[in-house]
């Protein structure tokens, strides 16, 4: 997955969910719970299931969750190994 575009992340009580935007269109929409990961396309994953096809299996299964629910103005993550770069800067 690739997204280079403007998007929201809002956190409920119990998931987080990601939109990403471009050019006024979701290209990404993602709710991340405790123990899976649903696209828009009402796909869910298991958190190990999704690391395995979009990042690599050797992440914790709360990884992206736990990425997305960090407060910081802007999170960087970078894995060379895996040729992985997450950016996240908030307004």
């Amino acid at each position: 997955m690739k997204f280079y575009d403007k998007g929201f992340i809002y956190k409920y009580p119990n998931y987080t969910q990601v939109q990403i935007f471009s050019a006024g269109t979701a290209v990404l929409d993602m709710k991340i719970y405790e123990d899976r990961v649903c696209k828009s396309t009402f796909e869910c994953q298991d958190l190990k299931t999704f690391n395995k096809k979009n990042l690599d299996e050797s992440y914790d299964e709360m990884f992206l969750k736990n990425l997305f629910d960090r407060n910081e103005k802007e999170v960087i993550y970078r894995d060379k190994e895996n040729r992985i770069l997450i950016k996240i800067k908030r307004d």
